[in-house]
């Protein structure tokens, strides 16, 4: 599927703030300005942003069906070999649908930086403690947001709270703590508490499952543009929108294997799908959102630091303060850390060309990573039109209105000050 090209209609100018963008989006295009460096800037972190996420999605996965509710999870990110060697649903010869074309298990760019790292090869232990290691923080930290920030649509959420998933919930606790009276015990006194650490692994899988789509997505849109096959922008937001339409309907579920058991806390029967339970969640919560970092913003509710409503959060990267990084919104520095790593050489060249020396170049990659959210944004946004609204080339004028509400609806939430879609429209946004 990709987006049609609009024809001219009657449609007066728009008299929004972001009135240039909102045309933009009318025409088939994106929030981002389609510019060669803008496309270049996004690929390229694409590129880096789906080595570590290939990581993520198989630690998230491994933590969530193996580790589960170990109350002294020390080693939950020293992933197994048998995770590594899982294969991507979405990549290799046995994909369920090959989006990209290279293999279905771990990078090998992600298994040559675990092995030596930033320093030089030594055991796992000692990259972990010299923190020379993919920062799986970040991850969780996007897991937490989607499980603090629920009730956001879809059946997956409210499914944690239903007879039925306590059942499934009970049976798995029971099941991984069989030969351990004191945690039965415990249990039994606290049921609640166990519960809420079941709901969430739930959510380590939901992101687990969603992560597993973007990365092949991501290495298939980094090998297109080396091939000189993505060419814009518009372009780029395409393959993500008809990426979102081809796997929408991938299930979201969560098993644990205990002892060699599979437990279905969500079994697959359930239904629940990519888009609804994982992809639009992802996107509110860690786009949108998030929380402010402790520490950037007092959490006392006398200090009215942070707003009184979680839907009133603005502390995502739509929203981030690259430059002084840890003030609001927070950009997710780790991640940047993670990415730094796995920099394609146009783009290392890139920073150093613009860059204020090596110190600035996590600063600069924020920045860039910022564009490419929006993109990605902007492929959700297009989307969501394509699934509930008209097409751009609608003959029909009041079609064609509705469709621009709703593009100055999606904008609106850009209005507030800390919005970074202002900045994004100039190229000396660095």
């Amino acid at each position: 599927m990709t987006l049609a090209t609009p024809t001219k209609t009657a449609l007066p100018p728009s008299e929004h703030e972001f009135a240039d963008v909102i045309h933009r989006l009318e025409a088939g295009g994106a929030m981002l300005p389609d510019t060669p460096e803008n496309l270049m800037q996004i690929i390229g972190l694409y590129k880096a942003y789906a080595v570590p996420m290939d990581f993520y999605w198989r630690d998230l996965l491994y933590i969530a069906e193996q580790v589960f509710l170990d109350p002294l999870p020390m080693f939950k990110y020293f992933i197994s070999q048998e995770y590594l060697d899982l294969h991507n649903h979405y990549a290799g010869d046995d994909a369920d649908l090959r989006i990209w074309r290279g293999e279905a298990t771990a990078h090998p760019e992600l298994l040559a930086f675990m092995e030596k790292g930033e320093t030089f090869k030594m055991p796992k232990l000692f990259h972990h403690l010299w923190h020379d290691r993919i920062n799986m923080e970040f991850a969780e930290e996007c897991m937490r947001a989607m499980l603090w920030h629920r009730g956001m649509g879809g059946q997956f959420d409210p499914y944690l709270d239903s007879d039925e998933y306590k059942a499934n919930a009970d049976r798995a606790i029971k099941a991984y703590f069989k030969y351990n009276p004191l945690m039965l015990g415990l249990y039994k006194l606290f049921p609640d508490m166990f519960l809420e650490q079941c709901r969430q692994m739930s959510y380590y899988a939901n992101l687990g499952l969603f992560w597993e789509i973007m990365a092949p997505v991501f290495f298939e849109m980094s090998d297109l543009y080396d091939e000189g096959k993505l060419t814009s922008v518009p372009e780029a937001m395409n393959f993500l929108v008809n990426g979102i339409f081809a796997i929408a309907g991938r299930p979201i579920y969560h098993h644990v294997y205990i002892r060699g058991e599979c437990y279905e806390i969500i079994p697959k029967s359930k239904g629940f799908m990519w888009l609804y339970e994982a992809a639009l969640p992802y996107v509110e919560a860690v786009f949108y959102r998030t929380s402010p970092f402790r520490g950037t913003k007092s959490y006392n509710a006398q200090a009215k630091q942070v707003p009184e409503d979680q839907k009133d959060f603005h502390f995502g990267i739509l929203y981030a303060d690259v430059f002084p990084v840890g003030t609001a919104g927070i950009p997710p520095t780790l991640l940047m850390q993670d990415m730094l790593h796995f920099l394609p050489p146009y783009l290392v060249e890139y920073y150093q060309k613009h860059c204020r020396g090596e110190d600035d170049t996590l600063i600069q990659l924020g920045i860039s990573f910022q564009r490419s959210m929006y993109c990605v944004t902007s492929a959700v946004i297009q989307a969501l039109r394509t699934a509930l609204l008209y097409p751009l080339d609608d003959p029909n004028p009041k079609h064609l209105e509705a469709n621009r509400a709703f593009f100055e609806a999606q904008l609106d939430r850009f209005k507030r000050p800390e919005a970074r879609l202002r900045n994004i429209q100039k190229q000396d946004y660095r």
